[in-house]
């Protein structure tokens, strides 16, 4: 198998796919309007204005979420089909469309649409289309390139809401949908058009920013040596049994993960932490995952991908089993960083597993597939820890439960196979 080295020449130039990660970065940080945590800030006054129930915004929310994991599916076949460039402006000025739509709704039915829309286009295609992107451009340092797409999604979490809240401030509810509205359509849409391009082949250049003029083959000598990448198609990949092993593996955390995080202040209640103290673990967690996530950017290109995904389950089940010794503000803090650790370690995990297995070229198709899982996932976490809590009177005996299922995965991905590293599985690879 033939490999690509750089020669010195050519290390000295800027590799565009550095524009790429930028651009990126750019995209899974506006994704943010379309966000759980920025949309939390609207419930209330929505409520307010309206006279809704929680109960009703939150079924609207949960089926709106449900609906759109289903539609990101297909919208990662039509990115493979179009292209990034086309897609990321088109689904940039689609988020604008649906952003103004939101500061319009008055009934119910016009928030579900909404609801729908913002989390397919943003939380779902705006996600999607850099993640996809970024790994086109890198294979040895994927891990670091796709971990500055996390670190944004982390500065994400912690700005956005409160811009939200400074802008409700001044211009209202229906204001501060129309300010990211008009971020999206006028500078993100542009700036993708202008400087995305989908793949280094197209520009003449290689992955990790190899020339074709100066590229050197391994097999002529050079002691360097990298893999060939490996090609599966999306049918290839639903028919090989890893792909389910990995999928299973990784909706595992989005649903105790949002299970334990929805019922999280009655969870800490049951152990004596106040709201306040409460409130502090998210901002530790925020901090800790900012810190920690450039940290798995660069293991991720020295891991194996499999520890990497054993790493992630066992932080998961250790998060899990302390929320049951959660009884004090030092203890909270303790928690805030487990899960900020937590929270790196998985986003680096969905990150690169995926064109590790799979590959670069049907690759938005594949995400497409697993996004729809993970959000099933998450929509489904509450109801079991809800259940627990009734059936049980606490919480003690569900957070046990669920500790079982992290533990399985980390068992699971203990026994993945590596990558197969051949240009193409073909019927080979199908069982």
């Amino acid at each position: 198998m033939g490999a690509f080295v750089r020669t010195g020449s050519d290390r000295k130039k800027t590799y565009y796919g550095w524009t790429i990660v930028f651009l990126g970065a750019l995209g899974v940080f506006l994704s943010g309007p379309g966000q759980t945590y920025s949309v939390s800030t609207f419930i209330d006054p929505l409520m307010e204005e309206f006279g809704w129930s929680r109960s009703l915004v939150s079924g609207l929310y949960s089926s709106g979420t449900l609906a759109a994991g289903f539609i990101v599916m297909f919208i990662g076949r039509a990115v493979d089909r179009v292209g990034y460039r086309l897609s990321m402006t088109v689904v940039a000025l689609l988020f604008a469309g649906a952003l103004f739509f939101m500061s319009s709704v008055g009934v119910p039915f016009t928030l579900l649409v909404g609801f729908m829309l913002i989390r397919t286009l943003g939380q779902g295609s705006l996600t999607l289309i850099p993640y996809s992107l970024v790994p086109q451009w890198f294979v040895r340092h994927r891990g670091k390139s796709l971990s500055v797409l996390a670190m944004a999604a982390a500065i994400s979490s912690a700005t956005v809401p409160y811009l939200n809240l400074v802008i409700m401030g001044s211009f209202g509810w229906r204001g501060a949908w129309q300010f990211w509205a008009i971020v999206l359509g006028l500078v993100l849409a542009p700036l993708a058009w202008i400087f995305t391009r989908d793949r280094p082949e197209d520009m003449a250049l290689l992955p990790d920013g190899d020339s074709d003029a100066d590229v050197l083959s391994s097999d002529s000598g050079s002691n360097t040596s990298v893999p060939v990448e490996i090609t599966w198609s999306l049918s290839q990949a639903l028919r090989y049994a890893p792909f389910w092993i990995i999928l299973i593996s990784t909706a595992i955390p989005s649903m105790v993960g949002t299970g334990a995080q929805f019922h999280h202040m009655s969870i800490l209640a049951e152990g004596g932490v106040g709201r306040a103290t409460d409130a502090a673990v998210f901002t530790v967690a925020a901090a800790a995952h900012l810190v920690t996530t450039p940290i798995f950017g660069v293991l991720s290109d020295r891991w194996e991908e499999k520890h990497l995904l054993i790493s992630g389950m066992l932080l998961q089940a250790l998060a899990l089993v302390y929320l049951l010794y959660v009884s004090s503000p030092v203890s909270a803090v303790i928690l805030g960083v487990i899960n900020g650790v937590r929270m790196a370690n998985n986003s680096m995990v969905n990150a690169v597993i995926w064109p590790a297995y799979f590959g670069r070229r049907h690759l938005a198709s594949i995400r497409g597939v697993t996004t729809t899982g993970m959000v099933i996932g998450s929509a489904l976490g509450p109801l079991p820890f809800g259940l627990g809590f009734d059936v049980f009177g606490g919480y003690r005996e569900v957070l046990l439960l669920m500790t079982v299922l992290p533990l399985m995965g980390a068992v699971a991905g203990w026994f993945l196979p590596p990558p197969r590293r051949i240009e193409d599985p073909g019927t080979k690879n199908d069982g």
